[in-house]
């Protein structure tokens, strides 16, 4: 392997120096290179759109009804809960990068990607969250692919969130085969 196309490692003092420097700052240092405005915002958007799919997967919970209820509404509610997870991981890097996570309820649906769909009956609660999971796996790829290697810390935890979301959309997918269509 080339050791020339490595980049230098920065001498011990250096680091120590940087590290007394702007530490009101907290985790972020010299060495973060991203744009953190546009992270922070991005990150804000994809707040909401955790908490947009919260408050959907609630409601579908609560408002199943029918033969195949019980089981599609546990699943309602363990994704709920797992996409508040991904709220309050989102929540705090936003914290961490220095920025305020933004949950006021007038802009939620306008910064989510996914919609706040009530749906009426098990098929179509099914088909808008698999929807709204198909949205936000996309959206996340894209916003790995924007932070790159600027912001290691961001693009890890985006990878954990997009591969619950991913299981998400395949449970999702499961769940409607061989469901009539107006169940």
């Amino acid at each position: 392997m080339n050791t020339s196309t490595k980049p230098a490692l920065t001498d011990i003092k250096t680091i120590r120096e940087q590290a007394r420097r702007n530490i009101e700052e907290g985790a972020v240092t010299s060495g973060y290179s991203a744009n953190r405005e546009v992270v922070i915002k991005q990150l804000n958007d994809a707040l909401a759109t955790e908490i947009v799919c919260v408050l959907r997967y609630r409601r579908h919970h609560f408002m199943a009804r029918g033969i195949h209820a019980q089981a599609i509404a546990a699943e309602f509610l363990v994704h709920s809960n797992e996409e508040q997870g991904h709220a309050d991981m989102i929540a705090e890097r936003i914290v961490q990068l220095g920025g305020d996570p933004d949950f006021s309820p007038e802009s939620l649906t306008v910064r989510s990607h996914a919609e706040y769909i009530a749906a009426t009956n098990l098929s179509d609660m099914i088909k808008e969250n698999l929807i709204a999971e198909r949205i936000a796996i996309d959206s996340y790829r894209e916003l790995i692919q924007y932070i790159g290697t600027e912001d290691p810390t961001t693009s890890q935890m985006l990878k954990g969130i997009l591969a619950v979301e991913e299981k998400h959309a395949d449970e999702l997918a499961d769940l409607l085969v061989d469901l009539p269509s107006k169940v």
